[in-house]
């Protein structure tokens, strides 16, 4: 049939229901994908990819040479600590009196004792606290206290010179074993140069004869004080 100018050409007839087009089918052990995959692409593998099995290997080997180096390196410090020599105690002998003098760290002996009739002295680096020693004579009957008291005035007047003097210890006391007295006393002073002055004098009972320690420090501290009472705690009277 021609198609006349100026006519319309009539609507094809469809069937209905329309006909359907036939999906693809999905491969046959494959999830079907979402909606969302069709617009955007298909989703990223939940699951991280794994490393070669040669990087996690070099890790491993890494990792255990570091533990060993660090077990090395802490067990040559162990045996260098227990090889090292600790340092020697230095000790006074002195034959004379009778006395064998440990001294702490920061002391040493005097080559010659700076007070007459005194066998042996030592003295911290600084000189300020020095510890003297020397055979006395014996009690003839009388005490170590006694002969405590009467040192402790004439080494007070010999080398304190103190415008005021206080007693700060009078008391039995056991040096070496052996059974003895001690009397220290603090020394003031009116001016302002002179700080206070410390002297403490034991007597050892030795039987036939004594044994005379002396202390003085200046300034008077602290520590002074312990480091006297430390070389006169670890005395030997022999």
């Amino acid at each position: 049939m021609e198609e006349r100018p100026g006519t319309r050409r009539p609507y094809a007839r469809q069937s209905w229901p329309p006909a359907r087009t036939p999906k693809t089918p999905e491969p046959a052990g494959e999830d079907p994908l979402p909606p969302s995959a069709r617009w955007y692409g298909t989703p990223a593998d939940p699951h991280p990819r794994r490393l070669p099995r040669w990087v996690v290997r070099s890790f491993t080997i890494a990792g255990s040479l570091a533990v060993g180096l660090s077990l090395i390196a802490g067990a040559v410090v162990v045996v260098l600590r227990a090889v090292s020599p600790e340092p020697a105690v230095q000790v006074v002998s002195d034959a004379l009196a009778g006395v064998r003098l440990r001294l702490p760290e920061g002391w040493a002996q005097r080559p010659v004792a700076p007070v007459t009739a005194f066998t042996s002295a030592a003295a911290d680096a600084a000189g300020g606290a020095m510890v003297m020693a020397m055979p006395g004579p014996p009690l003839g009957g009388g005490s170590p206290r006694e002969a405590a008291l009467k040192a402790s005035e004439l080494y007070g007047r010999l080398l304190l010179h103190g415008d005021t003097v206080s007693v700060a210890e009078d008391a039995a006391i056991a040096v070496g074993g052996a059974t003895g007295h001690a009397r220290a006393v603090v020394a003031q002073y009116k001016d302002v140069v002179n700080r206070p002055a410390y002297l403490r004098v034991i007597v050892v009972d030795r039987g036939p004869r004594t044994l005379l320690l002396v202390a003085i420090a200046q300034p008077d501290d602290a520590r002074a004080r312990a480091a006297i009472g430390h070389v006169i705690k670890g005395a030997t009277v022999g």
